[in-house]
């Protein structure tokens, strides 16, 4: 399978890293205690989208052309209202995301479900119905205090299920600035060793080593973990992901064990998205 990412028009001029956006870049890098995510290494000509009809030996980490890879809708970059920056442009010191939220969602695979509870009002989720992917009430408090505490702004959620069983849930929560969303990230979520929440069905989770390092994003701070054998009746997989002032869950389960592929994918993917 395929999947096509095409430039949005009107063009825009590729955005050019300078000192002071290395800068951020190389102070996100000293905090992240995991691997970054593997992204699709192909530039496009206007908005560095230009991965198209990629075959399966071309995308790093991914070996051959029959193992899973899902079917994804054509992904355009979200509009920003003119004038406004990208998140990583040396303007935006605060790392904004001024695109709205809910246009940075990954879409669901062809021929997927869509999951009705994730579409919240208007595209906004309540809190806790984020919330509720966590097992234990007490740690539903916590995070609900931290993100809290933090200034969440909003929640945007998309959630489907696969002809197989796979269960995936995205969910996009948007603060004031990058460097909130940092330290949500590294220091009170997603340390290197495993989630500090744990979610429901995944009491224990390691760090998935087998996610692809081929190529990196360096704006983007990637924390990845899966649930070891033995698991219950579903297998959890999970991605913490910083870009800008964007923190994205992404979850995945399916019963009998999550596919590696599928998940690889669908991070990479959201992660493009938010770039």
């Amino acid at each position: 399978m395929t999947e096509q990412i095409t430039p949005p028009a009107p063009t825009l001029p590729p955005a050019a890293p300078t000192p002071s956006g290395r800068d951020r870049r190389v102070l996100r890098a000293a905090l992240r205690w995991t691997a970054a995510v593997a992204v699709f290494a192909a530039v496009g000509s206007a908005t560095a989208y230009g991965i198209t009809r990629m075959d399966r030996t071309d995308v790093p980490g991914l070996a051959t052309a029959s193992d899973g890879r899902w079917a994804y809708p054509t992904l355009t970059a979200a509009p920003l209202p003119s004038g406004s920056p990208g998140p990583f442009d040396e303007k935006n010191a605060a790392g904004a995301h001024y695109a709205d939220l809910r246009d940075l969602l990954l879409p669901a695979p062809d021929g997927a479900r869509a999951d009705p509870a994730l579409r919240g009002t208007d595209g906004w989720l309540a809190t806790k119905t984020f919330l509720a992917e966590y097992e234990e009430e007490s740690d539903r408090e916590a995070l609900g205090l931290k993100i809290v505490d933090a200034g969440l702004r909003h929640i945007a959620a998309r959630g489907w299920t696969t002809e197989d069983g796979t269960h995936t849930r995205i969910y996009l929560l948007q603060f004031g600035t990058a460097a909130v969303v940092d330290d949500l990230h590294t220091m009170q979520l997603a340390p290197y060793d495993s989630p500090v929440h744990a979610v429901r069905g995944a009491e224990a989770v390691e760090p998935d080593e087998e996610f692809p390092e081929a190529a990196e994003s360096d704006d983007v701070l990637t924390a990845v973990f899966t649930e070891p054998e033995p698991y219950g009746d579903e297998q959890v997989r999970e991605a913490y992901l910083g870009a800008g002032d964007v923190l994205a869950v992404v979850l995945q389960s399916r019963a009998g064990g999550a596919a590696e592929v599928p998940f690889q994918q669908t991070v990479a993917l959201q992660t493009r998205l938010l770039r």
